[in-house]
């Protein structure tokens, strides 16, 4: 007779960002983001004062890496900007990239960057009780564009693994998220950004093609 996952229940801690019955957990000091802002003076500049200091934290709860399971958890982003630029996570696109995720906002104030593998971006705003739901191929980043801590929900295919290089390999997301000065947020263009040829467009639907075969 097979043996069945238990069912397991996971409370959050909106004050920490913590969840009970989590299997694993990591956090990004602000060290750990480097060349990811535009403003390297000002990142620098920082660096003295908030080089240990956690930026963002993650817990999840992983039963299984098979597909047909999810993989769930926690992230909780603390507020701040390099210069203008808000606080933002690296940033991903899954490695089966027809994998998409779905975040909820719990507390706090941000957004979901999105870009697809062609440049284009999209953006959806976050707060609680927003559920915000990210495609399968799309690279995404969490933005905190509030005054205090972010913590989301998130919920994805367990096989869907994660690649952070995409992003690096085109000199960062098209797209940054600034201060508008007024109490909002601005988009503007990376002037360090490149496009994607054909190879590397070719490979980043590759995965999802192997994986239909």
């Amino acid at each position: 007779m097979k043996k069945h996952f238990e069912p397991v229940g996971c409370d959050v801690d909106l004050a920490t960002g913590a969840m009970t019955n989590a299997t694993g957990s990591y956090e990004k000091r602000f060290g750990d983001l480097a060349g990811l802002y535009g403003d390297e003076a000002a990142f620098q500049r920082m660096r003295a004062e908030w080089g240990d200091k956690v930026v963002y934290a993650v817990s999840d709860f992983r039963p299984s890496d098979r597909a047909g399971d999810v993989i769930f958890g926690v992230t909780r982003m603390v507020p701040g900007k390099v210069g203008d630029e808000f606080f933002i996570t690296r940033g991903h696109i899954h490695q089966q990239t027809d994998r998409p995720e779905i975040y909820y906002g719990q507390k706090g104030k941000g957004l979901m960057l999105m870009e697809s593998p062609e440049g284009e971006t999209r953006i959806v705003e976050i707060e609680p009780l927003t559920c915000c739901y990210v495609p399968p191929y799309w690279i995404h980043r969490s933005v905190n564009t509030g005054p205090e801590e972010l913590v989301m929900l998130f919920c994805y295919p367990a096989d869907s693994g994660q690649d952070y290089a995409i992003i690096e390999r085109s000199g960062g997301m098209r797209s940054r998220i600034l201060d508008d000065g007024a109490g909002g947020w601005k988009v503007v263009e990376n002037p360090n950004w490149r496009p994607r040829d054909e190879a590397a467009l070719a490979a980043v639907y590759a995965s999802s093609k192997k994986d239909a075969a």
